[in-house]
């Protein structure tokens, strides 16, 4: 029997109607490969993944295949976005195995969860110089019966590899300094692409948390080579096919090296976190390309990613009709059949779409020349080039909404929607977007009234009313974001409360008695190992992003146990920052609010008074990424709720702000002028 139906995950629900033997994780598979002394398979994907879809329909939908794993096996399906930890722990047991990751991820365990052996994807027939699935399974189920000796003494073997500290040797707090950062920004800028954007070679991938770290080092020290690494691969990037030059936003990656052939599949957490960075670069710039960006992204994740209750989906699928990109690309007859010949001339000009295509015999939209090339050509001012492609866009993306759609995976996770929280937040209040700051308050009430248990948990998933599964640290961290940025959208002071509540509970139940932090809560359900994931990976450690939000913390309440525990995980990362820093861009950004100390501003006055507005645009029209501000509308009290705002009054009547690093303050100011002056003053390095 197929468990699979009783699912809420839109991928394990698409496993549903195999006519494998699907078991959800769980005690019941365990418990039935004990009582059958079978070997597990364990097969873990997304939905969003081609190769899972290719995997499925060769092997899984195949009777005689499936009949054999239902024979040999007992078979588990895991959604990896629905379970991070038995995805981390199995990914590292096959990247240990073979050297190398992905997904499909297949893996052998003995019934007490150990595996034994593992991989990716497998044919159904022999080929890719890969042996048949079948070979496969044959070959591992001979071993387990015939071999068991052998194979206990590499399951344990590989236990207790993955088991060991994966932090290695930590270093003195005082190593966390201005040398370490700039080490690090040196280290991922020899692996820049200066000819074409990005990092290193094919496959290529956006890699956001890195490029938020470089423009933090142009912030800092005023590395212009930082910088430019970071506006040229934003710009290629958007010129390029990963991004979706119709409907806007980013694809996962690149296959190739110029940007141009993605795996169309969409990511929330892509989509956030680069709309974020693209923001930054605006901030930075004042180049409207990269506000053009930024919103087109916030649009289309508001038109197209948008759930009823005001949470955000997951993921869009690759394929279409079973054709990997279908929905997104073009032939160059389709352009003349939908547009006059004049305009059809211009959209072939500006995305580069010819009669041979690029991928497949049809055309993945780029532009492969700079907006002012095209405009001199067909003497426009670049003004009006846009006016007519948006026009142009418009009826290309009507036709393009009755085509068969990509699958949707409309289950809400806590920690992609906290990403988008904190990005959408926050540019609400940079772009003054009333939209982008009404959604993102119905996404944070979301938040807290389905995803937060009466019992101070939070839940990692939602569909289709149930919210269920035990939070992972990096849904508590991403939400702790989402909602610092929110309440310093809005001043209301319940999302502050909330995740100030939120980090106790991560101190609580996720600390490492090291100093660090364990992915899973010290309730968690009991796995192989404990998982403690301190890289980013496609989306940041929740290490991370939990030490960066603790800093934050320290410096809204004083209170130095936030960043005591902030520095203790940060702390055992010295030496892996210094050595591998293209893997902890996330962490060297929180190093970057430790060392450079932030800027705390205390504003006292009426929210909708213009002059109380004028004080908040100081902050807000710059790139400050080390600064937090707080606002109460009347003279605030000894015992405020924020204690930044403690005691801090009006001069009179008039709106006033105080600017301060570690609870000292300098002497209160009433214009925007002063305010900038202030700030530019307190950039002192901070000492640990």
């Amino acid at each position: 029997m197929n468990r699979l139906q009783y699912e809420t995950s839109p991928y394990l629900w698409q496993h549903r109607e195999n006519p494998v033997d699907w078991y959800a994780w769980g005690d019941e598979a365990f418990e039935k490969a004990r009582a059958e002394d079978k070997p597990i398979l364990l097969s873990v994907g997304y939905s969003a993944c081609h190769w899972c879809h290719v995997m499925a329909h060769e092997s899984f939908e195949h009777a005689p295949t499936a009949q054999m794993m239902n024979d040999l096996f007992i078979n588990i399906k895991v959604d990896r976005e629905e379970r991070p930890d038995v995805d981390d722990i199995y990914m590292q047991a096959v990247q240990t195995l073979t050297g190398q990751g992905g997904w499909p991820m297949t893996v052998f365990l003995l019934p007490d969860g150990r595996p034994f052996y593992g991989g990716t994807y497998f044919p159904r027939e022999p080929r890719f110089n890969m042996p048949a699935f079948r070979q496969v399974l044959v070959g591992v189920s001979e071993a387990y019966q015939k071999r068991r000796a052998e194979v206990e003494q590499s399951a344990q073997a590989l236990t207790e590899t993955l088991d060991r500290d994966v932090l290695g040797i930590g270093g003195e707090a005082s190593a966390l300094n201005a040398d370490l950062l700039d080490a690090a920004a040196r280290g991922i800028l020899r692996n820049f692409d200066s000819q074409r954007g990005g990092f290193g070679s094919a496959p290529k991938f956006p890699q956001p948390m890195n490029l938020e770290f470089l423009l933090r080092t142009y912030a800092r020290s005023g590395d212009t080579e930082a910088l430019r690494a970071v506006t040229f691969t934003l710009t290629q990037m958007a010129r390029g096919g990963i991004y979706d030059q119709i409907g806007g936003g980013f694809h996962r990656y690149s296959v190739d090296a110029i940007w141009l052939v993605p795996h169309f599949e969409k990511m929330l957490y892509d989509n956030a976190q680069l709309s974020r960075v693209y923001l930054h670069a605006w901030q930075i710039t004042s180049d409207p390309f990269f506000r053009r960006i930024a919103e087109d992204v916030y649009d289309y994740l508001l038109r197209e990613m948008t759930s009823a209750e005001g949470a955000f989906y997951s993921t869009t699928d690759a394929d279409s009709e079973g054709e990997e990109g279908k929905f997104f690309v073009w032939y160059q007859e389709d352009l003349y059949d939908l547009l006059d010949e004049a305009d059809a001339d211009l959209a072939v000009e500006y995305w580069g779409a010819t009669p041979g295509g690029n991928f497949e015999g049809a055309n993945i939209l780029h532009v492969p020349n700079e907006d002012a090339v095209i405009a001199d050509r067909l003497d426009l001012t670049e003004a009006a080039l846009l006016e007519r492609l948006a026009v142009i866009k418009d009826t290309l993306f009507a036709a393009r909404t009755q085509r068969v759609h990509p699958g949707l995976d409309d289950k809400i996770l806590t920690a992609w929607n906290g990403m988008l929280l904190a990005s959408l937040a926050e540019a609400a209040r940079v772009l003054d977007r009333d939209d982008y700051r009404a959604a993102a308050v119905r996404s944070g009430e979301f938040l807290l009234r389905e995803m937060w248990a009466e019992d101070g948990r939070l839940l990692r998933t939602y569909k289709d009313g149930e919210a269920k599964l035990n939070a992972y640290l990096e849904d508590y961290a991403n939400l702790i974001d989402g909602l610092l940025e929110l309440y310093q959208t809005t001043f209301a002071e319940g999302w502050f409360t909330a995740a100030r509540a939120l980090a106790d509970h991560v101190l609580a139940h996720f600390a490492a008695e090291d100093g660090g932090f364990f992915d899973t809560s010290d309730d968690h359900e009991a796995l192989i190992v404990r998982p403690r994931n301190v890289q980013d990976n496609a989306t940041p450690s929740g290490s991370a992003m939990m030490t960066r939000q603790l800093l934050r913390l320290a410096a809204y309440t004083g209170e130095a146990r936030y960043e005591q525990a902030a520095v203790g995980a940060l702390r055992l990362l010295t030496e892996a920052l210094r050595q591998y820093p293209q893997a902890f861009g996330e962490s060297l950004s929180a190093v970057d609010m430790l060392v450079s100390g932030q800027q705390e501003v205390a504003i006292v006055g009426p929210v909708d008074d213009d002059r109380t507005q004028a004080l908040l645009c100081v902050v807000r029209d710059v790139y400050r990424p080390n600064t937090i501000t707080a606002l109460a509308e009347t003279d605030a009290g000894s015992v405020m709720t924020i204690p930044l705002l403690n005691d801090r009054l009006m001069r009179g009547s008039t709106p006033t702000v105080y600017v301060c690093r570690n609870f000292a303050c300098a002497m209160p100011v009433t214009t925007p002028d002063a305010m900038r002056g202030l700030l530019r003053s307190l950039r002192d390095t901070h000492p640990l």
